[in-house]
C-alpha cells in the first residue's frame, strides 16, 4: 500500500514536471537565444550537495543535462566542424556532463558524449578519464567503458601498461579476441610481456570456441618468441654492460640458439633502442590476389 502511494507520488511529480517544463520552454529557449555565448548552457550546480539534495529525481535531471549537452553541441557543430574552439563553450559543456554524470552514471549517452567531443576536439583525455573510471563503479558490466580508457591511454597518452589493464578488463568482459589481443600487445609495449603471456593463456582456458582458441593461441605463440628474445637481451646485457646492437649478435654470442619464427610471418628485429620489433607488426600478413588486391589470410 504504502509502495503504491510512492509510485503515485513519483508520477504525479513527474507529470507536473513534464507540465511545467512544456509550459515554460519556449520563453527559456528564446531567453536563452538571447545571451551571450559564453551563457548558453547557463550555471549548472555542482558537487555532492546537489545530488543530495534532488534525492530521486537526480536521475532524471541527470539525463536531462546529458540531452541538453548533446543539443548545445549539435547546435555547434559546424564551430566545431570548423575547428573554431574558442567560439564553443567547452568549459561549462564539460561541467554540465560531469553533473550529469555524477547524477546519473548509469546514462550511456553521457559518457559516450564525453568520450567522443573531449578526447579528439580539444585533447582534455584525462578529465574525460577520470569521468570514465566513475561510471565504471557503477556501470561494472559494461565492456565499453574500459575499452575507452584503454584506448585513451595507449592512444593518446602512450601508457601501454594502463592501457594493457583496461583492455584485460575489455575483454574479461566481453570475451572479445580483439581487446583479449590487445591487452596482450600493450603488455608488450608497455615491458610487461610476461603478463601478456599469463592473460593469453588464462584467456585460453576460458574460452570455449576453437577459432577463438586459435587467435589467442597465436598471439601467445609470437608472445612467447619475443619473451625468449627478450631475456636474451638481459643476458648480453649482463654479460657485456650495454645493449646488443643487432638481433643476431644474441646468436653470435650463444644467449640464444636461433632467432625464433614470427607466427604472423614476419622477421623479428631490434630497434634503436633494443626493442624487440616485428615486421609484421603482429598482425596478419596481407597476400595479393591474382586481381591485384590484397586480402587477410
Amino acid at each position: 500500500m504504502i509502495k503504491d502511494r510512492y509510485s503515485l507520488k513519483i508520477t504525479f511529480l513527474l507529470v507536473l514536471f513534464a507540465l511545467i517544463l512544456a509550459l515554460f520552454y519556449p520563453h527559456f529557449k528564446n531567453d536563452m537565444m538571447q545571451r551571450p555565448l559564453f551563457e548558453k548552457l547557463g550555471y549548472t550546480p555542482q558537487g555532492k550537495l546537489y545530488k543530495s539534495a534532488l534525492g530521486e529525481f537526480r536521475w532524471f535531471v541527470g539525463s536531462y543535462l546529458s540531452f541538453k549537452s548533446i543539443i548545445y553541441y549539435g547546435g555547434n557543430i559546424d564551430k566545431i566542424s570548423k575547428r573554431r574552439f574558442k567560439e564553443v563553450e567547452y568549459y561549462n559543456l564539460y561541467r554540465t556532463l560531469e553533473t550529469s554524470i555524477l547524477l546519473n552514471p548509469y546514462n550511456e549517452d553521457a559518457y559516450y558524449f564525453a568520450q567522443g567531443a573531449f578526447t579528439w576536439d580539444i585533447g582534455r583525455v584525462k578529465e574525460v578519464n577520470s569521468l570514465l573510471e566513475y561510471v565504471f563503479k557503477y556501470r561494472t558490466w559494461d565492456f565499453k567503458i574500459p575499452y575507452f580508457l584503454g584506448f585513451n591511454y595507449a592512444y593518446f597518452l602512450k601508457d601501454y601498461n594502463r592501457a594493457a589493464k583496461y583492455y584485460q578488463k575489455a575483454s574479461e568482459l566481453s570475451g572479445s579476441p580483439l581487446f583479449t589481443n590487445l591487452a596482450a600487445r600493450y603488455f608488450y609495449e608497455g615491458g610487461q610481456t610476461e603478463l601478456g603471456i599469463a592473460h593469453l593463456k588464462a584467456m585460453i582456458k576460458m574460452t570455449r570456441k576453437e577459432n577463438i582458441k586459435k587467435v589467442y593461441e597465436k598471439r601467445l605463440k609470437s608472445l612467447e618468441a619475443i619473451n625468449e628474445i627478450e631475456k636474451a637481451i638481459e643476458a648480453y646485457k649482463g654479460k657485456y654492460g650495454k645493449l646488443p646492437e643487432d638481433i643476431n649478435d644474441l646468436v653470435k654470442s650463444g644467449f640464444i640458439d636461433n632467432i625464433p619464427d614470427d607466427p604472423y610471418g614476419g622477421k623479428f628485429y631490434l630497434d634503436k633502442d633494443a626493442k624487440v620489433r616485428t615486421t609484421s607488426k603482429l598482425t596478419e600478413e596481407k597476400e595479393v590476389k591474382k586481381d591485384g588486391n590484397a586480402e587477410n589470410k
